[in-house]
């Protein structure tokens, strides 16, 4: 355990203010895209129904997109693909939620 903690401590002194701080933005984002599971959860329970609430939407493309910038300044090709390909369902997804609301306001 000892020897897990210097590691861990090592880690963090060796990091750079910039790198801090992009640690931070990639836990944040992280933080957001694991929320957006306890909205559903919580939605799908109280109307004892599988339910995906708007704020889901609006956590996964936030969470996404933060995500995606920390990936970027990594430079890692797989959490780029996946969060800028999973970026794009959730705006898509956002887009058709909005669309079916204005043509059921219509009527």
């Amino acid at each position: 355990m000892n020897t897990f903690l210097s590691n861990v401590s090592t880690y963090f002194t060796g990091l750079t203010s910039g790198e801090l701080v992009w640690l931070g933005i990639g836990f944040l984002g992280q933080s957001l895209f694991f929320s957006r599971w306890i909205i559903q959860w919580i939605a799908s329970e109280r109307k004892a129904d599988s339910q995906m609430p708007l704020a889901f939407w609006y956590m996964s493309l936030a969470g996404g997109l933060i995500v995606l910038s920390y990936a970027i300044y990594r430079r890692d090709p797989v959490f780029i693909a996946g969060q800028g390909i999973g970026s794009f369902v959730y705006l898509r997804n956002l887009m058709l939620i909005h669309a079916k609301r204005k043509r059921v306001a219509r009527t």
